[in-house]
């Protein structure tokens, strides 16, 4: 049997399905009597890799549809007509803060649809 390289080893365990390496791994454990345990990636590591709990919605340009934001605004915020018109009027502004990514998302969906450009931080 020919020696298998570093780089074919990893090429291999990059395309094999999860049973594919579960039984590799069973193998592994019953030839040379080891046993196999799972590392733990640092808390802040596997937050990262997951993304950011809250974020920031920002209006950064109105479009040609300013009144249609306005109202998008009040309805996001529950500001009043001045209120969410100061807001408008700033752009850029923090819509919302601290708010879920899925929230984000919905705020921008809004804010899009009457014509405005919306950034997720």
């Amino acid at each position: 049997m020919a020696k298998l390289t570093q780089e074919e080893i990893l090429s291999y365990l990059e395309e094999a399905t999860i049973l594919e390496l579960n039984d590799l791994v069973s193998a592994i454990e019953e030839k040379f009597g080891v046993v196999a345990a799972a590392v733990a990636a640092p808390a802040a590591a596997a937050e990262e890799a997951a993304g950011p709990s809250e974020v920031t919605v920002t209006l950064t340009n109105v479009g040609g549809t300013k009144v249609a934001v306005i109202k998008a605004v009040r309805e996001i915020t529950g500001l009043g007509l001045v209120d969410a018109k100061k807001l408008v009027d700033g752009v850029p502004a923090a819509i919302k803060e601290n708010v879920s990514p899925e929230e984000a998302e919905s705020i921008k969906e809004k804010l899009v649809a009457a014509g405005a450009t919306v950034e997720i931080k």
